[in-house]
């Protein structure tokens, strides 16, 4: 380190990845100033004042107060900087560069928090990102807001350093305080009790079956029917039937909610269940904005994304859900560059089948003309009905099962057992054959796989021999073959019957009506 020169490091987020950042501060002869470079935006700006008062409440000689020109770099410095997680690694390059502080070892630490005027610490976004990616270059510490302790404390061979004030943080470098970590959070647990269970559904029968499929493979769904027959409580009772998340998972989709801001509580615990508003813009479901960043559907990644009313949705963000259904991220192009998002969910979606709501139905007449009926159909186009692999008319419940007991009726937890026992057979298929991430799922099966993992007797080929008369597309025929794989799954089969496609095929409406 040269003289009244020091060099810390912070982080950048960079869509949900993070880049790390070199923090330099130059103490030079010359009249006062307090220059920040680097591509700097406003708030990154603005850490002038910031930095000024919290040394100042902090009892050291602040910035304002040297009569010398101050200069922090912010490299590499043609990539853009944002935010006000700089602050901290911006103050201690300072006193370091001033010799305020003696040399603490500034190549195996990590800085990130914004300062409040009296010192303290702020919580920021992308803790867990940053964290991550300093691991994965080398260094032992992060210093962090405690608020962002325990999501970043799950990423191992980084010890996080929790901290609530400047001046704690001073006086953990200097040796003057003892160094506290954050422990290891325990592994994350099961969904919120809130979720309704299936014992509180009665009747539907059908739709809780294509539910218990769609869990078991991670398909789509989409139910139809009149209002009030229970399309969204069957949608919000799915999260319960779906295993508590892994570590692992839990790891994905906290990065995700700490890069939008949203992780306020350490890491997720719960599979997301995001059910945005039909006014909901583009931009706002599927990701991006002058800063990309991410959408609903990578906010639902490993969890559920429910869309209510399906047709009252613009027609132009529907369709922009085409190819994230495909391939499972969203990648967002812009001048400096491509931000890209992890965005596999379980899509579930409900609708009526008109207007008013009653096209079909045998005891409430609909009041629709067949030209109301068929521009409602339409504004669901076909390509995207064909990347939804459950599609259930869900119709009215007989008012005597309404009264039928919960003994007769089964749970959650029995469901769990059985999609779990699914999924492990799937994981230690994909193991078997190729050594496939633990995150691999029927529904994720390409074309190849999908021949490999489907084993057919003579009575399934006959089957689908017939079915190809259907005018089923490629891409319909390979999730017919997904389904009734994961039906097999559930039946605790090898091989695939003719029985399991023919209950995967009638889940595929002729008509949707």
């Amino acid at each position: 380190m040269k003289k009244n020169l020091a060099r810390v490091y912070s982080g950048e987020l960079d869509g949900i990845d993070a880049r790390l950042i070199e923090v330099e501060a130059d103490i030079n002869i010359g009249l006062h100033a307090f220059n920040i470079v680097g591509l700097a935006d406003k708030s990154l700006n603005e850490a002038r004042e910031r930095v000024n008062s919290a040394l100042k409440n902090s009892g050291v000689k602040p910035p304002n107060r040297e009569n010398r020109k101050i200069t922090i770099n912010l490299a590499p410095a043609d990539m853009k900087k944002n935010g006000s997680h700089y602050d901290l690694a911006i103050a201690l390059g300072y006193l370091l560069a001033t010799k305020q502080i003696k040399d603490f070892g500034t190549r195996d630490k990590i800085f990130l928090g914004e300062l409040a005027l009296d010192g303290r610490l702020r919580p920021v976004n992308g803790a867990l990102n940053i964290a991550e990616r300093a691991a994965r270059a080398g260094f032992r510490y992060v210093f962090l807001p405690r608020r962002n302790a325990s999501e970043a404390a799950v990423i191992k061979n980084i010890a996080v350093v929790p901290i609530e004030t400047l001046d704690e943080a001073i006086g953990m470098l200097g040796g003057t305080m003892p160094l506290r970590r954050e422990p290891y959070p325990e592994r994350p647990k099961g969904i919120l009790s809130d979720v309704p269970d299936f014992s509180e559904i009665c009747g539907q029968e059908n739709a809780k079956r294509a539910l218990t499929i769609a869990a078991a493979g991670r398909h789509n769904v989409l139910f139809v029917g009149p209002p009030g027959v229970g399309k969204s409580f069957l949608a919000r009772a799915a999260a319960g039937i779906m295993p508590a998340l892994t570590i692992e998972e839990a790891i994905d989709v906290t990065k995700i909610w700490s890069a939008a801001g949203l992780c306020s509580n350490g890491l997720i615990r719960e599979r997301p269940f995001r059910a945005p508003h039909q006014t909901i813009s583009p931009v706002a479901l599927i990701g991006g904005g002058q800063e990309p960043r991410p959408g609903e559907i990578s906010l639902a990644h490993r969890g559920i994304l429910f869309l209510d009313e399906l047709p009252e949705f613009p027609r132009s963000t529907l369709e922009a859900l085409r190819q994230p259904l495909e391939s499972g991220v969203v990648r967002v192009a812009r001048a400096r560059g491509c931000s890209t998002f992890p965005a596999r969910f379980v899509f579930v979606a409900a609708m009526n089948p008109c207007p008013c709501g009653y096209y079909g139905d045998p005891v409430k007449e609909c009041k629709c003309s067949a030209y109301e009926v068929i521009k409602y159909q339409r504004r669901i186009s076909g390509p995207l009905l064909d990347r939804i692999d459950l599609q259930i008319k869900v119709g009215r419940v007989d008012m005597g099962t309404l009264d039928e007991g919960e003994d007769r009726r089964t749970a959650t937890i029995e469901i769990g057992r059985r999609v779990a026992g699914a999924l492990t057979r799937q994981r230690e298929r994909f193991l078997k054959e190729g050594g496939i991430s633990f995150s691999k799922t029927n529904s994720e099966m390409g074309p190849r796989e999908a021949r490999h993992a489907v084993h057919l007797g003579k009575d399934a080929r006959t089957f689908l021999a017939a079915v190809e008369k259907n005018d089923l597309s490629p891409r319909g025929y390979y999730r017919l073959l997904k389904v009734a794989r994961t039906i097999a799954d559930l039946e605790g089969e090898d091989s695939v019957s003719a029985e399991h496609l023919a209950e995967a095929f009638s889940y595929r409406l002729k008509e949707m009506w």
